[in-house]
């Protein structure tokens, strides 16, 4: 037992230290544990999975040892079974473990064929990847002629996973002149290879060279390089671990620095082992002096939900309606977010713990509506936060172990002892979720939340801005299937006046529809409620609940597709609405919407990062409109349009996670996160394959001496798609972070405009260089920054390492557009030599009008290629005429002789006359 707690401790640390994260894994003596594989609900029962996932972790552990210079190994992985496969005595009911903390994830591909390891990176170099993907047909060997194999493909996606370095390969720029020679995008350059080209028809295929563009002198599209084997280069796994004698990340040593990969372009130019050398877990390990033991297997069956409430109804409850926004966000939680089949019990406190009910398993209307009857409707009293949690474990344990369980803690008041149930909490193996509300609430509050990896959320008294709702609403099952899950579709308020309305539509979109719950609020009297579907039909039978101020409506059977309006009048009162759904189908993915900040506390005047995720399936959905609402605890709110446009706080382009920095700190304390998204005419919601973070596929290898290609690189084809555009509306919490730091007003300009990282050049007319990029602002992506400054250099390392003494070019006629425009810039290189052949690199720095300057940009090479001049044609001369035999019997002959004595009369006769 003394292990387990100590593992639990240093668990508990690993989660209350660094970047706001979910995964379990921690460092413990240079060994991983607490990783987390988690096996989709909707992948098909197939227990070989198990020992395929064992296979590849046990045989990439060495390979991890021995490429880290014998500081890494994996030690123990936790590996998760869904609910709907059968049951065996070796499996387990998780404790903290679930699909939302899964570190990698096993799931079919969608669409189907694709089956590309990948891994999500939502940040800048050198940090924490979100969560790793594969595909059964991965983890069985039917793909590793194109990616390898399994256990060296999880070391490539585990680098960028932990320590946050990027591909060494770029399928978007394969090929790269340098020093008049055309080259491979690879690292190092010391692996070898062949530039071959492929053309097939009817079912056979044939070599032929690559072809050569004469305006860039780069290969054109088609031409790959495809690496001789045997090689004896050892780097680099970022670019293509399948090498066989690949062992080892590049350097600083043999790091191709001038390739335009992701890697140069995000890391400034740092090889991949300088980022893993600068990595906490570098810093705090030795390398090992023995072998690592092999890693160990947990196997961890999610079972039902069993989730506890935890509610406060001390005496500060009944300032601000606090206890009625309490019932409605309850009901909605009971009556519509709770998936069947769950367990649910509820505890209130004030001074003492009072159980309103035991765990009740809902398997229909009954039990829910029973359970809203336990909401408390009375405030009074103390606050005792523990008194609370110990008698929710109590709860639980009269059916159930509290591992794994949930317990959902709300409270607005102040609590200094509720530290002293944490080790308690510890111990427990239960998630806590934790909902502040109001500016009052317990400050050690989150800590709770940390330690078990559930969700923090903060909720203010601004009725209108739905927070608490929000906050509730947010609580669906991290382990259900995604068709299980209730999906918000909007969540709106408003102070009306005089008989005004509330008026608007909301989007039910093909992928939704079931189980569709419309709730309203109001904060004095019941007002005017007007709905309609898409057919103009009316729906009025909402049930009305005037004690708790609430109305709702569940459509029965699927939704209709389409806009339903509502139109709600009232006078001097807050309304608010909330729409919720389901899937309308357990085999087409909904469309889902998650957000997150990129930390859970804020110090000024470091910036904040507001993410969001949408994807249908793996799919991400393209050019929707994405705002995120930040309030606050002093109630003021800051919007901001997300964007996936690569730029900024965006990492990758495309890749449906849309982000922004947020600046606008205003007070210190809580800030909640709220994100609408919106998909239509407007904002297309276009999908295409997207550009991902993973182990490059393998065009081809050679095998004695000739070239066995494999199929081209799968494309998902706009038929797959079912349709290029897509309407629909989703709301989502992003739940909250703490702020601290922040001056008093006026708060002073502290911060730069953010670098510019997706920076292109290219040559036009042999002799102008055309820059693009985005345009950054005056406080990182916020705002118009004061101007730019460029140098060039004939040295890459000059530029990054000298910047300010690399020469200058003439920007006096270049003035910075607002941050996220589309900035060009054309210049002709000055004082340095540019002909045939030379090789320039570029860099940019933004200022802004507080002479406060941005990271370099990253760097750009361009080389001049003029082709030679084509030799002049030499015309060939007409074949003289034949001798014609006079005597010829050709038949005609006599008549052309004829014709041709008459011409010469004729010429003669024109020369003469």
């Amino acid at each position: 037992m003394g292990s387990f707690k100590s593992s639990v401790f240093i668990l508990v640390l690993h989660l209350l230290e660094g970047a706001l994260s979910n995964s379990l894994i921690q460092l413990n003596n240079n060994g991983y544990e607490g990783i987390v594989i988690a096996i989709d609900p909707n992948v098909p029962e197939d227990e070989t999975l198990i020992q395929h996932i064992k296979d590849m972790v046990t045989q990439a552990s060495p390979y991890l040892f021995e490429a880290t210079e014998k500081r890494f190994y994996f030690k123990n992985v936790a590996i998760l079974i869904p609910e709907n496969w059968k049951t065996k005595p070796e499996y387990v009911r998780p404790k903290l473990e679930t699909y939302n903390n899964a570190d990698v994830l096993v799931a079919e591909p969608n669409p189907a064929g694709n089956d590309e390891p990948y891994t999500e990176q939502m940040g800048n170099c050198g940090e924490k990847g979100e969560r790793i993907h594969f595909t059964p047909n991965f983890l069985t060997g039917k793909v590793a002629s194109q990616y390898g194999s399994q256990e060296r493909v999880f070391v490539h996606e585990w680098a960028h996973l932990r320590w946050g370095v990027y591909d060494e390969y770029n399928n978007n720029q394969k090929f790269y002149l340098f020093n008049k020679k055309r080259e491979a995008v690879r690292c190092s350059k010391g692996i070898t290879g062949k530039y071959e080209a492929v053309q097939c028809q009817g079912g056979s295929c044939t070599n032929k060279p690559c072809r050569i563009d004469t305006a860039t002198g780069l290969y054109k599209e088609g031409c790959e390089f495809i690496p001789f084997e045997p090689q004896t280069e050892k780097a680099s796994i970022m670019f293509s671990q399948s090498i066989g004698s690949v062992v080892e990340f590049c350097t600083e040593k043999n790091h191709n620095k001038e390739a335009p990969n992701p890697q140069n372009q995000k890391c400034n130019l740092r090889s991949t082992w300088e980022v893993i050398r600068d990595s906490e877990d570098f810093q705090k390990t030795t390398p090992m002096t023995t072998q690592p033991p092999a890693p160990t297997f947990s196997l961890l069956q999610i079972g039902q939900r069993i989730v506890c409430l935890v509610l406060d109804k001390s005496g500060s409850m009944s300032n601000g309606d606090r206890l009625k926004r309490l019932n409605q966000a309850g009901k909605l939680f009971l009556l519509q977010i709770v998936e069947q089949g769950s367990w649910v019990g509820m505890v209130t406190f004030d001074s003492a713990a009072h159980v309103q009910s035991e765990l009740v398993q809902i398997n229909g209307a009954t039990e829910r509506d029973a359970l809203t009857k336990s909401l408390p409707t009375v405030a009074s009293g103390g606050t005792s936060i523990c008194s609370g949690l110990r008698s929710a474990f109590a709860v639980i344990r009269k059916k159930f172990s509290t591992d794994g369980s949930e317990i959902v803690l709300l409270t607005d008041g102040e609590d200094n002892t509720i530290s002293s149930c944490f080790n308690e909490v510890k111990q427990s193996g239960a998630v806590i979720h934790t909902v502040a509300l109001g500016p009052s609430a317990a400050k050690e509050l989150e800590e709770l939340s940390k330690m078990t990896g559930g969700l923090q959320t903060y909720a203010s008294d601004q009725a209108q801005n739905n927070g608490l709702i929000d906050a509730f609403g947010a609580l669906s099952s991290g382990n259900g299937a995604a068709s299980q899950r209730a999906i918000q579709l909007e969540s709106k308020g408003l102070t009306l006046q005089n008989n005004q309305w509330m008026n608007g539509t909301v989007l039910v979109d093909s992928t939704v529809g079931n189980d569709t719950l419309f709730l309203i609020t109001w904060t004095t009297q019941l007002p005017q409620i007007l709905l309609q579907d898409p057919s103009g039909k009316k729906h009025d039978s909402f049930v009305v609940d005037t004690n708790a101020k609430m109305a709702y409506l569940q459509i029965p059977g699927t939704a209709k597709v389409g806009p339903w309006s509502y139109s709600l009048q009232a006078s001097s009162q807050t309304l608010t609405l909330t729409v919720t759904s389901r899937a309308s189908s357990a085999t087409l993915p909904p469309i889902t919407v998650t957000s997150k900040m990129n930390k859970d506390t804020g110090k000024f005047p470091s910036p904040m990062a507001v993410y969001a995720k949408i994807h249908q399936g793996s799919l991400p959905i393209l050019r929707a409109t994405v705002t995120a609402v930040i309030e606050s605890v002093n109630g003021k709110t800051v919007t901001l349009e997300l964007l996936d446009n690569g730029a900024g706080a965006d990492a990758t382009k495309d890749d449906g996670i849309y982000s922004r920095y947020f600046t606008a700190y205003d007070t210190n304390g809580r800030y909640s996160v709220k994100v609408w998204a919106l998909g239509g005419i407007n904002a297309a919601g276009q999908r295409v394959t997207p550009q991902q973070n993973g182990a490059m596929y393998i065009p081809g290898w050679i095998e004695n001496g000739e070239i066995k290609w494999n199929p081209p690189r799968p494309e998902i084809s706009k038929n797959d798609l079912q349709g290029n555009q897509v309407c629909f509306s989703r709301t989502s919490s992003g739940g909250s972070f703490v702020a601290s730091g922040v001056p008093q007003a006026p708060i002073p300009d502290l911060f730069p405009p953010c670098q510019i990282t997706d920076l292109k050049a290219n040559i036009h007319g042999y002799k102008f260089i055309n820059l693009t990029w985005t345009a950054p602002g005056d406080d990182y992506d916020h705002g118009t920054a004061h101007k730019y400054i460029i140098r060039i250099s004939a040295s890459i390392l000059d530029l990054r390492d000298k910047f300010n003494e690399s020469l200058q070019v003439n920007t006096s006629d270049l003035i910075p557009k607002e941050a996220n425009s589309k900035e060009v810039f054309v210049f002709t290189p000055e004082n340095i030599s540019f002909e045939n052949g030379t090789d320039l690199f570029i860099a940019i720095q933004a200022v802004d009008k507080s002479n406060l300057k941005s990271e370099i940009s990253n760097i750009v090479g361009v080389s001049l290629f003029i082709p030679p001049e084509a030799p002049p044609e030499i015309p060939t001369p007409s074949p003289p005429c034949p001798d014609i035999n006079v005597n010829s019997t050709i038949p005609g002959l006599h008549i052309l002789k004829i014709m041709w004595k008459w011409l010469g009369e004729l010429q003669l006769s024109v020369a003469l006359g």
